[in-house]
């Protein structure tokens, strides 16, 4: 058994997490803001068998993707068996099988790294959790605190771990966040990688103040995040959009200013101008990539933050990192985030009542194929959730 942990986490860690863990074995009318399945009773047993979906590999896209039976696993003496209830797909699980994802993978593997449930079984040796309570998976199984390692960096869900997008699952102790109390299932699923990159982002680095600047681009699920987690802090919120209708939505959820990049091709320069003393943005959450980098650079204050999260618009920027020295700014790739960090979300989401952006279509399990072609043709505002019965 090797340890991923030491004796300096923020937190009690009563397991350690063993090596041999990360090798992996029609629309529905959904409301995902009402409450969901009624915790299971301590005396249910799981069923011996469930529905899964598995990515074969990086060789046929979205067709990897296969539907199937599959047995239930076995809760060992350090893990926890996890009834899902909801997950969430991310702009990572689209790429993974298009061959577009440069961390880790291990195939086949149960996809999805967004998950949310109940407790339904607990190992002999698990202190975290018991029964009935519910859990929110956390994205890198083996980043419990501090910075992004080697090790935590080959721990992902749904890369080299068995995922969400499945009925049960087994996860050491450590691999789980307690759910929020004031969201649903649906809503807790999209706080594993959009959420936590999110906060990550804003707080994992240089953290926010109140009254400085955030930028955001799109409606994807990470940038509604950090609109969310920026107005909850007190900060000046300037976001970027491609319609009317969805700059509307943006102002509805507290957006300061909204620009039409299709309308202003130099929004970098536009949202610099709309900063107090013209001085920039102190943070941008960067997801567009080569179609992007740009018009960040130009937005950015002097010693300020692009926390570079996706390349929706390609991963082959033309701008160079020698303009973070003309602008004198810091540009951060993000990975997610720890479970010390995740925790301490988890009582933000709490504390400020903070519920996150649900598209309006709800899809049920059997229908993730058609959730990635949705999610892959841009169509979605805000997370996709998955509903799982």
């Amino acid at each position: 058994m090797n340890t991923l942990l030491d004796s300096r986490a923020s937190h009690t860690l009563h397991t350690l997490i063993p090596t041999n863990y990360y090798k992996p074995p029609k629309q529905q009318s959904y409301n995902p803001f009402q409450p969901d399945t009624i915790p299971i009773p301590s005396h249910e047993m799981a069923p011996t068998t469930q529905k899964k979906w598995t990515l074969s590999g990086q060789d046929k896209g979205f067709d990897g993707l296969t539907y199937g039976d599959a047995a239930v696993p076995k809760c060992g003496e350090n893990e926890v068996l996890v009834k899902l209830n909801a997950a969430s797909l991310n702009y990572r699980d689209l790429v993974i099988p298009k061959g577009m994802y440069p961390f880790p993978l291990k195939f086949p593997v149960v996809a999805g790294s967004d998950g949310a449930g109940e407790v339904l079984e607990v190992g002999s040796k698990v202190t975290q959790w018991k029964v009935g309570d519910r859990v929110t998976t956390l994205f890198n199984q083996a980043h419990q605190y501090g910075p992004m390692n080697i090790a935590a960096s080959q721990s992902g869900l749904g890369g080299v771990i068995d995922g969400t997008l499945r009925q049960y699952g087994v996860f050491n102790e450590n691999g789980l966040v307690r759910s929020p109390k004031n969201l649903t299932d649906a809503e807790s699923t999209t706080l594993t990688c959009a959420g936590l990159t999110s906060w990550n982002a804003l707080y994992g680095m240089k953290p926010l103040k109140p009254g400085q600047t955030v930028l955001v681009q799109g409606t994807g699920g990470v940038s509604m995040f950090a609109l969310q987690f920026a107005k909850a802090a007190g900060a000046i919120v300037i976001a970027t959009t491609s319609s009317a209708e969805k700059a509307e939505t943006l102002k509805k959820l507290g957006a300061d200013h909204v620009i039409n990049y299709r309308e202003d091709a130099n929004w970098g320069q536009t949202a610099k101008a709309l900063t107090v003393g013209n001085v920039g943005v102190d943070h941008i959450i960067e997801v567009g990539g080569a179609g992007t980098m740009e018009q960040s650079m130009q937005a950015i204050k002097f010693e300020g933050i692009i926390s570079v999260i996706g390349f929706l618009g390609g991963a082959e920027s033309k701008t160079s990192v020698i303009q973070t020295l003309s602008n004198i700014c810091t540009a951060r790739g993000v990975y997610v985030g720890s479970k010390e960090m995740m925790e301490d979300m988890v009582a933000a989401v709490e504390a400020n009542d903070i519920h996150p952006v649900v598209d309006k279509t709800v899809f049920g399990l059997d229908q993730v194929r058609e959730a990635y072609d949705y999610m892959w043709a841009q169509k979605h505002f805000g997370k996709i959730a998955i509903k799982i019965e």
